[in-house]
C-alpha cells in the first residue's frame, strides 16, 4: 500500500513593500490579511505556518492563534523564506505548498487541487492555472504582468511567460481567442520537501533573467512542475487600490469569496 503523503503550508510574509507598506497587517474586514489568508488554508491543511522577517507580522499572527516563525530579512526569494522556515520550524512533511501571504480569498479548493497534483508519482512540483475568458480583453492578454502557461496533455508545464503562448499562426490576432485556448499561472506552489530544498540552491537560469520568472529556473533544470486548472478567481494585494477593491468584494459575497 502507498504511503499517505502529507503536506503543509507556508505563508511567506514581509512587512517591506515598495507600493503597500504592511500590507500583510493591513485590516480587511476587520481583520489583518495575512489573518484571512491563514484561516483559508488552514481549512485544507493542519500544518500551516507564517514566514516572516518582522516581529510586527510575528506578533500579530501569535496574537489571532496562528504560529509563525522568523525568517532573515535577507532572503532573495519567497521560495528561499519558505525553505528557511521548512529548517528552522522542523517541518518534516512530504510536501510543503508556499502560500501567497497577499491573497486573501486563497480557496481551499485550489489548495486540494496543488495536493492532487502528487498523486502523480513523478511530480515534483505543481502549480495552478486559470483559463484566460473567451470574451477577455486583448489587453489583458498581451499585458506582460499576467504569465502565460502552456502545459502537456497530462499536465506536465511546458513554458511560462510573459508573452501570449501560444502564438496563433495564419489568424488573425483579433480572432485568436476564438481559434485557441490560453491559460494564465496562477501563483501558488507546492514542492516535495527534498524538491525545494534543492531548488532554492540552484543559480539563475538563462531563462529566468530574460522572463524574471523564477519558474524557468526549475524547468530548464529538468524538474516536472504538474498544473492543475482552476476556475476560482483570486484577488492579490499588491496596493491601497487593492485592497479597497478586496473589501468590496468581501462585501459583496457578505464574506464568502
Amino acid at each position: 500500500m502507498t504511503q499517505k503523503l502529507t503536506f503543509a503550508g507556508i505563508i511567506p510574509a514581509r512587512y517591506s513593500s515598495t507600493r503597500f507598506p504592511g500590507k500583510p497587517l493591513a485590516l480587511l474586514g476587520g481583520k489583518p490579511v495575512i489573518q484571512h489568508v491563514f484561516e483559508r488554508a488552514s481549512q485544507a491543511l493542519d500544518n500551516v505556518i507564517v514566514a516572516t522577517d518582522d516581529k510586527r507580522i510575528f506578533d500579530a499572527v501569535e496574537a489571532f492563534g496562528g504560529r509563525a516563525v522568523m525568517t532573515d530579512a535577507d532572503c532573495k526569494s519567497g521560495t528561499d523564506r519558505v525553505c528557511q522556515a521548512v529548517e528552522k520550524a522542523g517541518i518534516s512533511a512530504d510536501v510543503i505548498i508556499n502560500i501567497q501571504g497577499d491573497e486573501p480569498f486563497i480557496s481551499p479548493a485550489q489548495i486540494e487541487a496543488l495536493k492532487g497534483c502528487f498523486d502523480v508519482p513523478d511530480t515534483d512540483i505543481a502549480t495552478l492555472a486559470r483559463q484566460y475568458p473567451k470574451d477577455g480583453t486583448f489587453d489583458g492578454l498581451f499585458d506582460p504582468n499576467l504569465v502565460k502557461v502552456t502545459f502537456s496533455l497530462d499536465g506536465r508545464a511546458l513554458y511560462f511567460s510573459r508573452s501570449i503562448i501560444p502564438y496563433v499562426r495564419n489568424v488573425d490576432w483579433k480572432r485568436w481567442l476564438a481559434n485557441a485556448d490560453f491559460f494564465t499561472h496562477v501563483g501558488i506552489y507546492a514542492y516535495r520537501r527534498d524538491v525545494l530544498k534543492r531548488v532554492s540552491t540552484l543559480p539563475q537560469s538563462s531563462l529566468e533573467l530574460a522572463e524574471s520568472l523564477e519558474q524557468l529556473r526549475w524547468l530548464q533544470n529538468g524538474f516536472s512542475i504538474r498544473v492543475a486548472v482552476t476556475d476560482r478567481q483570486s484577488i492579490g494585494i499588491d496596493t491601497p487600490d487593492d485592497l479597497a477593491a478586496a473589501e468590496a468584494y468581501l462585501k459583496e459575497h457578505d464574506g464568502d469569496a
